[in-house]
């Protein structure tokens, strides 16, 4: 079903969608869908970028000529029909396509789109970069072909006959509070001065709240208790679910482990005046790192934060 909370303040987290798995899961109803009028494809290059109006405000939609079902993915239904998606080479052209449309990366799409186009872009983004990974059995390394849509990779095999289905990446991301401080870090590649909430990658067997713990006494010495779950939002570079979290520190002393180049507590009675005078920068607005830094800071002072500048590229690690 559609998403019908509208109170996503983050880039990639509220669909105008529906995504109908049902509809992928029968191939008659799959047909119908490709082959109706309203039917409509939204076109990506295999490096993720999506095509776009000459604005960059609005994703172009195409008709299905030029195409066959075998080439695209169902993504399922949106208000005014079917909504698939394909990915192109970079001197591959559709019918329809508009002269001046351009191919936009998605963290542009998520400045310059509405959430909801936005949000679309990054979830055929996520779907086709896994689709580009499962061309071969993992199991037996016979060919694999795609089937339900786009959405499951089977084996041609038919003694192994092995299906996969798309993955997401989980990460924690968290804002570690001591009274009226929050502990955040940053790494090398990063611009100058732009801290941020940690985040790492939830390793196989571990509660969320076991990575947080972990992933923050490894990147700062810092020892953190309670964890509370805020939120999450899909990070498609390429596929990732962060999962937003505050937490208690209970310890103070930091010791920068290998992944970050600093680590530093901030005090809510000094930071906005930092980020005032360009000391300080913060992840940009598209992120949930920074909606966890504003969540926290809202919460003890009841006044706002300002979001950092937009990256022009994805870096390192999802902040």
């Amino acid at each position: 079903m559609a998403a019908t909370d509208p109170t996503h303040p983050y880039a990639f987290a509220a669909p105008e969608l529906d995504r109908a798995s049902e509809t992928r899961e029968h191939d008659h109803v799959l047909h119908a869908a490709w082959k109706a009028a309203d039917t409509r494809v939204i076109v990506l290059r295999r490096d993720g970028r999506v095509l776009a109006d000459a604005a960059g405000a609005q994703l172009v939609r195409l008709g299905n000529a030029g195409l066959d079902l075998g080439q695209v993915s169902y993504l399922g239904r949106g208000s005014s029909g079917a909504v698939f998606g394909v990915a192109l080479d970079d001197d591959a052209s559709l019918p329809g396509m508009p002269a001046a449309a351009r191919y936009i990366d998605l963290r542009s799409a998520a400045a310059q789109l509405g959430a909801g186009e936005a949000a679309l872009a990054a979830f055929a983004r996520s779907l086709l970069h896994w689709q580009s990974r499962k061309r071969y059995c993992g199991r037996c390394g016979a060919p694999a072909r795609l089937a339900a849509g786009g959405h499951r990779a089977l084996c041609t095999d038919t003694a192994c006959a092995q299906a996969y289905f798309p993955r997401t990446d989980p990460a924690i991301i968290v804002v570690v509070q001591h009274g009226r401080r929050c502990l955040l870090g940053r790494q090398a590649p990063w611009p100058a001065r732009r801290y941020s909430a940690l985040a790492g990658f939830v390793e196989p067997g571990e509660t969320l709240e076991d990575a947080v713990r972990r992933e923050v006494h490894e990147e700062t010495g810092v020892r953190v208790g309670a964890c509370r779950y805020v939120g999450s939002q899909p990070w498609p570079f390429p596929a990732s679910l962060m999962l937003g979290f505050l937490a208690k520190a209970e310890s103070e002393a930091i010791q920068v482990g290998a992944e970050l180049e600093d680590a530093r507590w901030f005090d809510a009675d000094t930071l906005p005046a930092e980020i005032a005078r360009g000391e300080v920068l913060l992840s940009p607005a598209i992120s949930i790192a920074f909606h966890l830094i504003d969540h926290w800071f809202h919460g003890l002072t009841g006044a706002r934060l300002a979001p950092g500048p937009a990256l022009s590229s994805p870096p390192a690690q999802a902040t």
